[in-house]
């Protein structure tokens, strides 16, 4: 199977500029022709239209990345069985989302374009299936998860701790997409604040979202007792990306949590890396997790704890995490990990290359609160 990549990105630089347009008409044709799928999604689908185009995009630029492609596209199809995506929903999806580009795009769009992108869904639709298959054997599409604890930290933000029912295989620095019984089908992601533990316990940072479904009911309308399901783990912000002895870690709010995973593990690592950890909050009283920080720094030996205030009258700083980096004269001559919001993770990425350090070893899971959910169904 030979994918013609560049008809591929000709045909994508006529959508891309109207990919509004592109999912709009591609859900409705999709509903339309096929209406049982309908209730395998969320009543509101805003946020699912933009999953949609971030995936798209992604398998776009990544087309010549073959085992990079492939575990993305893995990554997906694990994730899509807890929605319970069967193998005969991907020739539904493929011909009402090349048939939504044809549309949008009108006459500008060559009849070649549709047998290059029918040949590329074909072959991701292959490995996502065969992905799904394999992980079926020995995993659930979606594990229930016992409240264990709840804690509300500040007004905004509420720790929270799950005990999944079946042992949970992931990594520290991931996270997994959690659904409340109040939303059912509307899942959002959390990163996972602990490295693996032996009693299979998950902790949780929430940062209530106005207007926010999930992060409303997890914040104010969970106890102790009460079930979420968890979805597969998913992310690649893992401690072996880095590649040096010394690590940066820049958090912003809540993106603490997988870096405090990452921080876990590492104090089991036999070469222990030498961490400074940098955590910006807009106000002193955002700082939630001070405690557990402190607890970590005793055990690790080689951690250094840096808070960025960058919003409160009090603090006559006023800066953000990344500016902290800099009045602290802190050379980034290692891997530096990145997690927040994408506004955050933008603009600090930025400042960073303006500061010398290499593309490479700038490490980010860019997503809304610090980890995408990407899912095209």
């Amino acid at each position: 199977m030979i994918i013609d990549i560049g008809l591929i990105r000709r045909s994508w630089s006529l959508v891309e500029p109207v990919a509004d347009q592109v999912t709009q008409h591609f859900y409705g044709r999709l509903f339309a022709n096929y209406p049982h799928i309908r209730e395998m999604f969320p009543p509101a689908m805003d946020l699912q239209r933009d999953r949609l185009f971030h995936a798209l995009t992604q398998v776009v630029l990544n087309l010549e990345d073959g085992a990079g492609l492939s575990d993305y596209l893995g990554q997906l199809a694990r994730d899509h069985r807890k929605y319970g995506v069967q193998a005969e929903h991907y020739p539904a999806v493929g011909s009402c989302l090349v048939a939504a580009m044809r549309f949008t795009a009108g006459g500008a769009w060559l009849p070649a374009y549709d047998e290059a992108w029918m040949t590329a869904y074909n072959y991701i639709a292959e490995v996502m299936i065969q992905a799904a298959e394999q992980d079926a054997v020995h995993t659930p599409p979606a594990w229930i998860g016992t409240v264990v604890a709840h804690e509300v930290r500040t007004p905004e933000i509420a720790v929270i701790t799950v005990e999944p029912d079946h042992p949970y295989p992931y990594r520290a620095g991931q996270y997994a997409t959690l659904q409340s019984a109040h939303w059912p089908r509307v899942w959002r992601p959390y990163s996972i604040a602990n490295a693996p533990r032996q009693d299979n316990l998950l902790t949780f940072h929430v940062r209530m979202v106005p207007g926010g479904w999930v992060s409303t009911a997890l914040m104010h309308h969970t106890r102790p007792g009460d079930s979420l399901l968890l979805g597969p783990p998913r992310g690649s912000l893992v401690l072996d990306r880095a590649s040096t002895s010394h690590l940066i870690f820049i958090a912003g709010g809540t993106g603490l949590a997988p870096l405090k995973a990452l921080i876990e593990e590492s104090v089991w690592v036999p070469d222990r890396p030498a961490i400074d950890l940098f955590h910006g909050v807009r106000r002193s009283g955002d700082a939630y997790d001070n405690e557990d920080l402190q607890r970590l720094r005793s055990q690790h030996r080689r951690l250094r704890i840096v808070r960025a205030v960058s919003d409160d009258p009090e603090d006559w700083r006023r800066h953000s995490a990344v500016d902290a980096l800099e009045y602290h004269r802190i050379v980034p001559d290692g891997d530096v990990f990145v997690c927040g919001s994408s506004e955050m993770v933008r603009v600090t990425a930025n400042r960073l290359l303006g500061l010398g350090v290499p593309f490479d070893r700038i490490h980010t899971e860019f997503a809304p609160g610090g980890a995408p959910s990407l899912a095209v169904l």
